[in-house]
């Protein structure tokens, strides 16, 4: 049996099944009998804690802020008008994972921007959801948490079952079986860029701080033993700005560090990586908690066409167009002229009525 094998069987058996389904597959993957899928949002923890998560949410809530979209329209010519308006979606699904750890910080990662954005329901799946993920439940303010986990908890969202919900969108990071779930569902429901290990790159010169690096690269390599991270050393004959540059478009990391002594001028140059940190003392880690900025990032190459998550990502845009009679006379004719050019004469007769008013 493969990942995707095993993942459509999943699949199959949440569609069919439902609720059964799910208590199943939990017996059977996690060992944990569960008493019931959803848990109340909402436990007691430490307040260190729950200050480090308050600034964390306040600052996601800032940036994502600025970060959201704004309706736009523009007048092509007069009397036309052209527009689009960004329509929160109605429902989101949150994946949090629980397997080697646990990650409260993913779920603010994708609950704040989600409410920012205008999101009318939340809801989070989580195997053996732990305190602190159901205390940043309940601060960001998500609606509904289930204690479903793995390509399951996919399937629960993309399809609904009797007591989960089917959502619009499915965001935030998991292991390779809800990396599958995710692209074999992709017809059924939206979800964000592919994800799998992390990825660090490093680009530094001789201005770099040698244990701050070494620093960096143990903290992403312990998210997963597939975690990728490398370092490009620049100057000294060992390799040129330049092919450090390329190397990095090339590859487009998860995140990128550059440790060198211009950062801005690199950056500059940058243009495929899911988050760049600009400096040393721009630690990955920071981002990864406490910055605003978001975390959920493409990795495998994706950062050559995804985005990191955003406020963007919680949003569907609806386009319209505006055209008054006296512009409608002038759009007529060739309008009319096109559509004859594609053969579609209905096209054409529907703009000629407009040549004489």
């Amino acid at each position: 049996m493969t990942i995707a094998t095993d993942t459509a069987a999943i699949i199959a058996r949440v569609r069919e099944d439902g609720d059964n389904a799910l208590f199943a597959l939990a017996r059977e993957l996690d060992g944990v009998p569960l008493e019931a899928l959803e848990v109340p949002p909402g436990a007691e923890i430490s307040s260190s804690l729950r200050q480090a998560m308050s600034r964390a949410i306040a600052n996601l809530r800032t940036a994502h802020t600025a970060f959201a979209p704004k309706a736009v329209e523009v007048e092509t010519e007069p009397g036309v008008v052209v527009g689009r308006r960004p329509d929160p979606l109605s429902r989101v699904g949150i994946y949090a994972p629980g397997g080697r750890a646990t990650y409260p910080s993913s779920l603010l990662m994708g609950a704040v921007p989600a409410r920012v954005a205008g999101v009318r329901e939340v809801i989070v799946c989580s195997p053996r959801p732990s305190a602190a993920l159901l205390a940043a439940a309940e601060m960001a303010g998500v609606d509904r948490v289930f204690a479903v986990g793995g390509a399951g908890a996919i399937a629960a969202m993309a399809y609904g079952t009797e007591t989960i919900p089917r959502v619009d969108k499915i965001v935030g990071p998991g292991n390779a079986y809800v990396a599958e779930a995710k692209l074999q569902l992709a017809g059924v429901v939206a979800s964000e860029a592919p994800a799998g290990p992390s990825e660090l790159l490093v680009i530094a010169d001789e201005t770099a701080d040698p244990a701050i690096i070494a620093r960096e690269i143990a903290a992403q390599a312990e998210h997963d033993p597939r975690a990728r991270v490398a370092v490009v050393t620049v100057g000294h004959d060992v390799a040129s700005i330049d092919d450090a540059i390329a190397f990095a478009n090339e590859w487009a990391p998860e995140h990128l560090l550059l440790a060198v002594a211009d950062p801005m001028a690199v950056f500059a140059r940058i243009r495929n990586a899911g988050a760049v940190f600009l400096g040393e003392t721009s630690s990955v880690t920071f981002g990864d908690y406490l910055t605003g900025g978001n975390h959920v990032l493409p990795t495998g190459g994706w950062a050559r066409s995804y985005s990191g998550l955003s406020t963007q990502d919680f949003v569907r845009w609806t386009s319209y167009t505006r055209v008054d009679r006296a512009a409608a006379a002038r759009l007529a004719a060739d309008t009319a002229v096109f559509a004859e050019a594609e053969g579609l004469t209905a096209h054409a007769s529907a703009a000629r009525a407009w040549e004489s008013q």
